[in-house]
């Protein structure tokens, strides 16, 4: 399981360097082979080809005329790429995510259960400022046990 945030940085060729705590759990459980995807473009969504699988398991059985479905594979497979962890523990993000979504310099990487979060770190912040837990949030996550 992933969690937490490990602020880190994207050098100049792209690179991710993958916190320690984070590659410690790849090197456990996972073969240091990626898929490198967005749903928006603004947040890099970095699964262990394990974890992606699973995804595609649940996509191989939403019929391939489903609209919702295929927006959804248009953005997987545009911002989509495999990677392969280096032995310094660096990935490469794709060049055309690292562009939209602004992952240059210094980005924060989320654990997301399964997968890791990569965004920009001052993008991140802001979107997070602007858009704060409300009281109906609160409401929905209690009923949730949360």
């Amino acid at each position: 399981m992933f969690r937490g945030n490990h602020p880190t940085r994207v050098d100049e060729k792209g690179r991710l360097k993958l916190p320690a705590e984070f590659k410690r759990r790849i090197d456990e459980q996972y073969n240091g082979r990626f898929y490198i995807t967005s749903r928006d473009g603004r947040v890099a969504e970095v699964y262990p080809i394990a974890e992606w699988e699973k995804v595609e398991q649940k996509l191989a059985e939403i019929p391939n005329f489903d609209r919702a479905k295929r927006k959804l594979m248009d953005r997987y497979n545009y911002f989509g790429a495999e990677a392969e962890m280096d032995a310094q523990g660096r990935i490469l993000l794709p060049q055309i995510l690292r562009e939209t979504a602004s992952l240059v310099a210094d980005v924060v990487v989320f654990g997301n259960q399964t997968y890791l979060e990569v965004a920009n770190r001052e993008a991140f912040v802001a979107n997070m400022d602007a858009n704060p837990l409300t009281d109906e949030d609160e409401r929905t996550l209690a009923g949730f046990g949360l």
